[in-house]
Parts: C-alpha cells; sequence; structure tokens
C-alpha cells in the first residue's frame, strides 16, 4: 500500500445488499475512503453483491421486522476461527464498527482483533417502542466486554448521543451522517413558479414513515378547501402499508393528485426531490438522523419538512418545517400554507441551502480519517 493510506475494516452486522442507514453509511464513507487511496474492507453480515471490492460476507443471518418497521437482519453466530482467518490475515489499520451491534459478529471481531489495531464505533439508532429501549439494554450488558475495546465513538446526531449515553455510558462526539452532495446537485434550473405544486414523500410505506398521516393531512386541507392551487403528491419506494394507501386514496378521489413509484433507483430519487416543491417526510419516530432530509435539500427540494421527532429536529431546526403527522389539522395546515405560499417555500429553501455542505461526505470523511490516523500512530507506539 503507498504511504500514509490505511487499510480500513468498516464492520456491519447487517448486510449490505440493500442500503437503508447504517448501511448506507458504511457504504458511502467506504466509497469515499476508497477514492482517497486507502483500502476498504467491509466485514458484515450475509450479502451477495459483488460490485463493491473486499465484501467479506461473514455469517448467515435471519431476517426482521424493527424499529417500527424496518426491515433488518441479524448474524447468527461466527465462528472464532472464521474471524481470526480474516484478522490474521488483513491486518487492518483501524477497524470502524457501527454501533450498537451483535455480539455474534461485530462483538466477536472486536474481542478477537490484534491488540494494535484501533477501533473506532458509531451509534446509528433511537429506538421506537418501550421494547427496542429494553432489547437495547439487554445489549449494553452482552457488550460490556468487548465494547471497552473500542477507543473512541461518535453518534450521527444528538439523540443518538443521548442514547449511547444513557443505554450503553457511552460517551460519544456527534458527527452527522454523511451525503455525497454532488450526486444530488441539480443539473438544470428548477422550472418555473405558477406551475402544479409537487409533493414527494420519500421513505418505507410502513406505519413508523407516517405516508397514512401524509394522505390524511393532504385531504384535510382540500376538503376544507384549504388549497387553492393545482398539486401532485409523489410516492416513492414500497412496503406492507402500499395497499391500505392505494385503498385510502381511492376512496377519497385522490388519483389524479396522488402516483405511487415503488421502489425506485438513486438516479430517479434524485430527479424526483430534484423537482419537489415541498419535500415531506412524516416519519412518527424512531429516527436517529435523517439521511433523506439532506439528501432532499441537497437536490434543491423547495422546502423540506419533517415530522417533528428528535431525529428530524436534530436536521431541520426551524419550528415552521416540523409538524406533529398526528395531528391532522396542525399538518394539513402546514401543507396548505406551503402549497399557496410561494414565497415562505423560497425562503425555507434559502436556508436550508447555507446548511447542507456540513454533509458533506468530504467533511465527514475527513474528520474520520484524522481520527483513524491519530489513533493507528497512537497504537504503534
Amino acid at each position: 500500500m503507498p504511504k500514509n493510506t490505511l487499510k480500513i475494516g468498516l464492520i456491519v452486522d447487517d448486510g449490505i445488499d440493500r442500503l437503508d442507514g447504517v448501511q448506507k453509511y458504511t457504504v458511502t464513507i467506504g466509497n469515499y475512503f476508497a477514492s482517497l487511496g486507502h483500502e476498504v474492507h467491509y466485514l458484515c453480515g450475509q450479502t451477495t453483491r459483488t460490485d463493491i471490492p473486499n465484501i467479506h460476507s461473514l455469517s448467515r443471518n435471519v431476517s426482521i421486522r424493527s424499529n417500527g418497521g424496518n426491515q433488518l437482519t441479524i448474524p447468527l453466530p461466527v465462528s472464532k476461527r472464521k474471524i481470526k482467518k480474516l484478522l490474521d490475515k488483513e491486518k487492518f489499520d483501524v477497524l470502524h464498527v457501527q454501533t450498537p451491534y451483535s455480539p455474534f459478529l461485530a462483538g466477536r471481531i472486536i474481542n478477537y482483533a490484534h491488540g494494535k489495531t484501533p477501533i473506532v464505533g458509531t451509534f446509528h439508532i433511537l429506538p421506537f417502542s418501550i421494547w427496542q429501549i429494553a432489547g437495547s439494554y439487554l445489549l449494553g450488558l452482552l457488550q460490556t466486554f468487548s465494547i471497552k475495546k473500542v477507543d473512541t465513538f461518535w453518534s450521527v446526531s444528538t439523540p443518538a448521543q443521548v442514547f449511547a449515553k444513557k443505554t450503553f455510558r457511552i460517551n460519544s462526539t456527534v458527527l452527522p451522517n454523511p451525503v455525497v452532495i454532488k450526486d444530488f446537485k441539480p443539473k438544470a434550473p428548477k422550472k418555473q413558479e405558477g406551475k402544479t405544486v409537487r409533493l414527494v414523500y420519500l421513505n418505507r410505506l410502513v406505519k413508523r414513515k407516517g405516508c397514512m398521516q401524509l394522505l390524511e393531512a393532504l385531504w384535510w386541507a382540500i376538503d376544507n378547501n384549504k388549497v387553492n392551487r393545482a398539486i401532485h403528491l409523489d410516492i416513492c419506494s414500497d412496503g406492507y402499508d402500499r395497499k391500505r394507501l392505494e385503498e385510502y386514496v381511492a376512496t377519497h378521489n385522490l388519483e389524479e393528485n396522488v402516483t405511487f413509484h415503488g421502489y425506485i433507483t438513486d438516479k430517479e430519487k434524485a430527479i424526483l426531490l430534484q423537482q419537489a416543491d415541498i419535500a415531506v417526510f412524516p416519519s412518527l419516530g424512531g429516527e436517529s438522523f435523517g439521511i433523506v432530509l439532506i439528501e432532499a435539500m441537497a437536490a434543491g427540494a423547495g422546502a423540506v419538512i419533517g415530522g417533528n421527532n428528535p431525529g428530524y429536529a436534530s436536521v431541520l431546526y426551524r419550528e415552521d418545517t416540523l409538524f406533529d403527522p398526528n395531528n391532522t389539522e396542525q399538518f394539513g395546515s402546514i401543507l396548505a400554507e406551503l402549497i399557496g405560499n410561494d414565497k415562505k417555500r423560497a425562503e425555507i429553501h434559502e436556508y436550508q441551502q447555507k446548511m447542507i455542505d456540513t454533509y458533506d461526505v468530504a467533511i465527514v470523511g475527513d474528520q474520520l480519517l484524522k481520527k483513524y490516523q491519530s489513533l493507528h500512530k497512537k497504537h504503534q507506539v
């Protein structure tokens, strides 16, 4: 390897065939490090993709539904021999584990890591239910030994930082989720005002993400004559609530106003967000950050608004861009105001454009690398 480059092992218990949340974070920073000449390896759960170099699919995983509808997989126990063989062969300069982690995969990698290999961790989640909170406390007990071997921790947001401290008694530094801003930047000017106002929802169609509350708020605004402009809502992604949502659209005569796109590619996502006058994310909770909010801002969406959960609030800040998804009248009133007020949307847009560069992968990634290099140097002494 060239001088001053590192061999980096990124650890994630889930597979990386599908890039949600934690997996997207892992691959985003991995691609950035590789672009700088570092050798990046992915130590992960069951994965079949072959388009990324150095994927080590170490376990069989079982699928579960978690955190209000999240679909994830958890690893079955991985043998000590398999892990030690990989660690002995690769001799990583640094290991970066996504936290909380399973004792059956990431926990074992940490336990068997070479003494001179620095280990860092990033906290990602914010539990949605009392059962998930209880499970997190139990996981904390199981990680008592391995977690002591981690040199330093980050959290992707203040809510995640609070969770890490309260549940695991871990002090961490906030460093946000990175986004490749250039991938979302519009390549053509936005169409002029006076057209149909376009709303975009982009999240899984599960109860926790609040798409039903969006439809109810939109219907309330229309039914109460609060909307005086032509509107159209693009619903992107899929999930087990789709049939129920489609039935609601049909019974409320919203077919001309709503389009269900299903799952879309990253390129299609960027285009739809670039065309959005209002990008709306009405999640009910369980959000530690909100990468999709930053993606929408980077794409130049007119105004990005979201449910007033701790994770989204840590990104959006402004009260006039946050709402209670379960308060249909409040939610509907905010939608109606933004639909009818071009000046208000433009003012929010200008404010949000000033903040997006702080989330760029080059800024976040460089901070990670500086810590990697510092710890690597320290561990070689």
